[in-house]
């Protein structure tokens, strides 16, 4: 890979927001399956092994990044899962077999889709209360213009 693509690359992750960045890691651990699959289907074990850790390396990731304070059951329910995940993983790797790889991957991309529409919701909402912010500001600007227009009319009596 070029000096050029690598930093792209680079630059795009240090400026991506915090939900992009979840995507990203979804669609990489979502490749490394992928690729895994297809390397075990040709006996390729190295190529199989070294993409089944990516994707593990990720999902240990996911696992140390979790905030357990807003929702400790949830945030519970997720590391369990993640670690499942691991598990079938490591099991994939230790047997050669493309089952659990397809296992994993059906969850990651239907939770990779679930994120997208959460991350979807949220900004959407984030949106409609900055545009409220805004309405509200404007308001009490044009309320607090018609309150000195008052006073000033009050100073010249």
């Amino acid at each position: 890979m070029n000096q050029y693509v690598k930093q792209y690359q680079k630059t795009t992750v240090e400026t991506a927001s915090n939900e992009k960045i979840l995507i990203m890691l979804y669609d990489g651990a979502i490749q490394f399956l992928n690729k895994a699959k297809i390397a075990l289907n040709e006996k390729n074990y190295e190529q199989s092994h070294n993409n089944l850790m990516g994707a593990q390396r990720i999902l240990e990731e996911f696992i140390n990044t979790i905030d357990k304070e807003p929702n400790p059951e949830l945030a519970n329910n997720l590391i369990n899962l993640y670690e499942y995940f691991i598990t079938r993983l490591v099991q994939a790797n230790i047997k050669h077999e493309i089952g659990p790889v397809d296992e994993v991957l059906k969850f990651l991309k239907d939770l990779k889709s679930t994120w997208e529409q959460a991350i979807s919701i949220a900004q959407k909402e984030r949106a409609e209360l900055i545009s409220k912010a805004r309405n509200i500001n404007i308001d009490e600007d044009s309320y607090d213009s018609d309150e000195d227009d008052g006073d000033d009319e009050d100073d010249d009596e």
